[in-house]
C-alpha cells in the first residue's frame, strides 16, 4: 500500500508504520459510542460545596502554594479565530451591500464597543483615507469588515483569539493572551514566580512571542512576580493521516500522503512534558476583563484546593497499601473513598479477596488526578459530565461530547440533553505521583474514545480522524471530580459579537 516515499514521509513525521496501519484499522471499523449509565448531577457526581467549605478549600490551596509546589497554568490557544468571524465573512461574500441580518445589523450598531475599534479605525485611516464613522455614513460597509478580516488591515480572520484585542481598559486594549497572565499572577502563581504555558500553531508562535516580550515587564511590575512563559506547538507525530470515502489513503496532486492535525487531543503530549506538580487548564477565549475576575480566581483557589485535598488522602492510601500494613477494615474504607469520592463504581468489588482488592485499588488510586469545574447548561454547545461505563466495566465521571453519544439511541440522547451541566473546560490537574514521579500521561488515553469528522481537500471528500479530545477520552482514565462552579466564571466568545455580551465590556 505504501511506497518508499510514503515511508520516508511518515518517518519523518515521528511516527510508526504501526500506528498508521491502526488508524487505517479504525476508519475501517469506526468507534463505538459510549454505554452511559446517567448524566452527572449535583448529589451524583458533581460536589456543590458550601460557602464555608469553599473557604476552607482556599486555604487548602494557599498552604500548598506557600509549600512552594510547581504549578502551571496551560492554555490551548492555537486555534485561528476564523470561526469567530464566520457571519462577517458571509457579509463580506454576499450580493448585498449593507447590514440586513440582525447579526450584521448589531455589529455596526455597536462598532464602537468593540476593544479593537481604535485600532480598525487606524487600518481604515490607513487604507482606506477615512475612518470607520465616515465609511459607514458613505454605505462603505464592507470596506470596514475587510480592514478588520483581511491581511491588509487587522487580519482578525487569520490569527488566533488569543491575538486579539478583546476587552478595553481606560488606557490600553487588551488580549486574551495578556488576560491569562493577569489570572496566572492572581491564582495560579508560587515561589514568587507564574509559569504559564500556550500552544501555539507554527505560523503564529513568533507573534505570540512578541505579545509575550511586550507586556511582561509591566505585569511583572504589577503582581511583583517573576514570569515564565512558554510555548510548544502540536507535535507533528500526532497528526492523523486522512481517507479517501472508501478508506484508502487519501493523496494530495503531487501524490503525497495528506495528513491532518489530530485536534486538540494531541496536546496531551504538550501537557505531558510539563514537569509541574499543578497544571490549570482553561480555554483561550475564556477571560473577562479585571472587573469581573474576582469570581474566576475565588472558584479557581476553591477547585484547586479540591485537588489538594483529595490528592493527599489518595496518597495517604497508596502509601498504607505499599506499607502492607493494612486491615480489611482499611480496605472497605478506600473503597467507600473510591466509590463516593471518586465516584467510580465496579460490580463486585465486595467480593474480591483483600488480596486481589489490594491490586485493584493500588492501580485504581495510582493515576492522574482532575478536578473539574462545571456550570449549569444554559445551551452552550459541547461536553457534558456524564456516568460513563468504562472497558474494564467499571463505571466513573466522563466528560463527553456529542459525538460520543449514540444519537439513535432515545434514552442517552435525553440525558445528554436534559443533563444539568455542562464542561467550560476549567481543570485543574495533579500530574505526579505519591512518589513525586511524573505520570506518563498517554498512558491514560483511551484509544477507542476518537472520532471520525467528514472534511474536504481541494474539492475532494476525505475522512478525517479526531484524537481522544484533550479533557475527553485523552483523560479517560484519570481519576476525575466534578464540582459545581457559578455561570459567571463561563464567559467564552463564539462570535465576535460576543464581545458585546455585558461581561466583556467595560
Amino acid at each position: 500500500m505504501f511506497t518508499k516515499e510514503d515511508i520516508l514521509q511518515i518517518q519523518q513525521k515521528g511516527i510508526s508504520e504501526a500506528q498508521i496501519e491502526t488508524q487505517l484499522k479504525n476508519f475501517l471499523k469506526g468507534f463505538d459510542f459510549l454505554k452511559l449509565r446517567g448524566a452527572a448531577a449535583v448529589g451524583n457526581g458533581i460536589a456543590r460545596p458550601t460557602e464555608d467549605e469553599a473557604e476552607a478549600y482556599i486555604q487548602v490551596w494557599n498552604d500548598y502554594k506557600a509549600e512552594g509546589h510547581a504549578i502551571t497554568k496551560f492554555v490551548p490557544a492555537s486555534g485561528a479565530a476564523s470561526r469567530m468571524f464566520k457571519n462577517m465573512f458571509e457579509f463580506l461574500n454576499a450580493d448585498y451591500d449593507a447590514p440586513t441580518t440582525d447579526f450584521e445589523k448589531t455589529f455596526f450598531a455597536r462598532i464602537h464597543d468593540f476593544a479593537f475599534f481604535d485600532a480598525l479605525n487606524d487600518a481604515c485611516f490607513l487604507n482606506e483615507g477615512k475612518g470607520i464613522d465616515a465609511l459607514v455614513e458613505e454605505g462603505e460597509f464592507k470596506a470596514v469588515v475587510a480592514n478588520m478580516l483581511g491581511a491588509e488591515g487587522l487580519n482578525y480572520g487569520q490569527l488566533p483569539k488569543g491575538l486579539l484585542q478583546f476587552h478595553s481598559y481606560d488606557d490600553c486594549a487588551k488580549t486574551p493572551v495578556e488576560e491569562h497572565l493577569t489570572e496566572a499572577a492572581l491564582y495560579a502563581s508560587s515561589r514568587g514566580e507564574a509559569e504559564v504555558h500556550f500552544t501555539v500553531s507554527s505560523e503564529h508562535r513568533e507573534l505570540f512571542q512578541q505579545l509575550i516580550d511586550r507586556v511582561l515587564p509591566e505585569a511583572q511590575e504589577q503582581y511583583k512576580i517573576t514570569y515564565k512563559v512558554s510555548l510548544s506547538e502540536q507535535k507533528p507525530s500526532t497528526d492523523t493521516i486522512a481517507v479517501n470515502m472508501d478508506n484508502t489513503p487519501f493523496r494530495t496532486s503531487d501524490g503525497k500522503l495528506l495528513f491532518r492535525p489530530g485536534g486538540h487531543g494531541a496536546l496531551i503530549q504538550n501537557l505531558n512534558d510539563l514537569w509541574s506538580d499543578i497544571v490549570f487548564i482553561k480555554n483561550i477565549d475564556n477571560v473577562v476583563p479585571d472587573r469581573l475576575k474576582a469570581d474566576t480566581v475565588f472558584w479557581k483557589q476553591v477547585i484547586a484546593g479540591v485537588l489538594v485535598q483529595i490528592q493527599k488522602q489518595v496518597f495517604a492510601y497508596l502509601r498504607l497499601l505499599d506499607s502492607g500494613k493494612y486491615s480489611h477494615d482499611d480496605l472497605e474504607g478506600i473503597i467507600r473513598f473510591v466509590r463516593h469520592t471518586l465516584c467510580c463504581d465496579v460490580p463486585g468489588l465486595k467480593d474480591m479477596e483483600d488480596t486481589e482488592l489490594h491490586v485493584f485499588l493500588r492501580k485504581k488510586l495510582n493515576r492522574p488526578i482532575r478536578v473539574c469545574g462545571v456550570v449549569k447548561n444554559v445551551g452552550e454547545p459541547g461536553g457534558g459530565p456524564f456516568l460513563a461505563y468504562n472497558p474494564d466495566g467499571s463505571i466513573s465521571l466522563q466528560i463527553l461530547e456529542s459525538s460520543q453519544i449514540d444519537q439513535n439511541n432515545p434514552e442517552y440522547v435525553k440525558m445528554f440533553t436534559q443533563g444539568t451541566h455542562f464542561n467550560p473546560v476549567d481543570l485543574v490537574c495533579a500530574i505526579r505521583n505519591y512518589k513525586g514521579e511524573k505520570f506518563n500521561l498517554p498512558d491514560f488515553v483511551d484509544p477507542a474514545t476518537g472520532f471520525i469528522s467528514y472534511k474536504s481537500k481541494d474539492g475532494r471528500e476525505l475522512k478525517a480522524l479526531e484524537l481522544p479530545g484533550l479533557w475527553n477520552g485523552a483523560m479517560s482514565d484519570w481519576n476525575t471530580i466534578m464540582v459545581e462552579v457559578p455561570l459567571s466564571t463561563f464567559n467564552p466568545v463564539k462570535t465576535v459579537n460576543d464581545l458585546l455580551r455585558p461581561q466583556h465590556q467595560k
